[in-house]
């Protein structure tokens, strides 16, 4: 019920400032978990609130939404060309889920790749949303093995250096109350392939993290070779602006002008807590 009065308080304010474009100021406040849109109508203000949309710019690609989760699935690549999900505070705890087979997901309507194209190829079916990120819900852990969500990696890597950065990830989330996260492979230029599917294998991955409170937004950016590596996370920080030139993906598009401009250029790292 209260949604749909909401759905309709939304309505009237919309109809209203349609009709009142020369009387109205338009303010946004950022809260937690809300955008806060407040309208000034005829000397009236109206606020209301509307999901924050973290979600990367559409493309040709499909777009596929899990109730945890949303990816752009590149048919050719046979992978999602990135993954975008909300990590809450409250989401990182342990389960003792059993560990389901990776299948096809089927809200996948080109068909997502089979996961016998990773038998005996040498590489690992590596997450993009990690498992140890939804283990607060059964159906949104079993979700993470969907081969929708996986890409050919290295096992050094897999094992070693992109679970240590899942691992911070969620640190991360529970410091800083929820962060959101858009990951990856570098899909362009990668001409290595796997299975009879001929499905890419990234020379590279990348993973974005963006968390915000009360207005203050950070965000943090790493850009990481296909291969082991043993040094610290903190040695593949890079811009979001570097990550979007070799992708062609424009993440965060939602956010004002002036804040995406400064946050995807940055590469500072020190109001990131990495011990």
């Amino acid at each position: 019920m209260k949604y749909a009065l909401l759905l309709m308080f939304s309505i009237v304010c919309l109809s209203l400032l349609s009709s009142c474009k020369k009387d109205f100021e338009s303010t946004k406040v950022i809260s937690n978990n809300l955008l806060t849109d407040t309208l000034i109508i005829k000397n009236t203000v109206v606020t209301f609130n509307v999901a924050f949309d973290y979600l990367p710019a559409v493309s040709s690609n499909e777009i596929v939404k899990h109730k945890y989760f949303t990816l752009s699935y590149n048919e050719k690549a046979e992978q999602a060309e990135w993954m975008a999900y909300e990590l809450k505070k409250e989401y990182v705890t342990k389960s003792n889920f059993r560990r389901p087979y990776f299948i096809e997901d089927p809200k996948v309507k080109s068909v997502s790749a089979d996961w016998r194209n990773y038998k005996n190829s040498g590489y690992d079916k590596g997450h993009l949303c990690p498992a140890g990120d939804m283990q607060f819900d059964i159906d949104a852990y079993d979700d993470t093995f969907y081969t929708s969500n996986i890409a050919p990696q290295n096992h050094e890597f897999n094992t070693g250096f992109w679970n240590r950065l899942e691992q911070k990830v969620r640190y991360w989330a529970v410091r800083y109350d929820g962060v959101y996260v858009v990951t990856g492979g570098i899909l362009k230029n990668s001409t290595k392939t796997i299975g009879k599917e001929k499905v890419v294998v990234p020379d590279s991955f990348y993973k974005i993290v963006l968390k915000r409170s009360n207005g203050d937004y950070r965000m943090i950016a790493f850009l990481v070779p296909n291969e082991p590596s043993e040094k610290p996370l903190y040695n593949f920080v890079v811009s979001v602006d570097k990550i979007e030139q070799l992708t062609g993906i424009d993440f965060f598009p939602k956010l004002e002008d002036i804040i995406e401009n400064d946050l995807e250029k940055n590469t500072d790292y020190s109001s990131w807590v990495f011990n």
